[in-house]
């Protein structure tokens, strides 16, 4: 236990020192920004369309007018992007960038050795 208790304040420490650099700090800034990740990487996993309008609503506890705001800022720091639907073009879908995906993935497999 108390390796692994090591190892992931170590990992915490790395994340946190690359802050300047990648989308680590931007996601760690709420529990919501944290949940807003997790619901795009998802969907983005399952090859599933996810709108705007889906986010903002199953974002946990947070206001749709916030959840407005995290969303317009994370397609400014381009962590993500909207894609417009071709047959409703009112409709947006929310993907992640491809730089995005790659720190996304690194971020996984580091997860991963730390709790092997």
């Amino acid at each position: 236990m108390v390796r692994t208790t090591r190892d992931l304040l170590n990992f915490w420490e790395d994340q946190m020192k690359l802050s300047h650099m990648s989308s680590n700090y931007f996601f760690r800034k709420s529990p919501s920004h944290y949940h807003m990740m997790l619901l795009v990487m998802n969907a983005f996993k399952q090859n599933e369309g996810l709108t705007v309008e889906e986010l903002k609503t199953k974002l946990f506890k947070t206001s749709r007018p916030k959840s407005a705001l995290m969303i317009n800022e994370a397609c400014e720091k381009k962590f993500f992007y909207l894609e417009k639907a071709s047959n409703d073009q009112r409709k947006k879908f929310i993907k992640p960038s491809k730089s995005f995906v790659e720190e996304f993935e690194n971020y996984l497999v580091r997860l991963r050795e730390i709790s092997i």
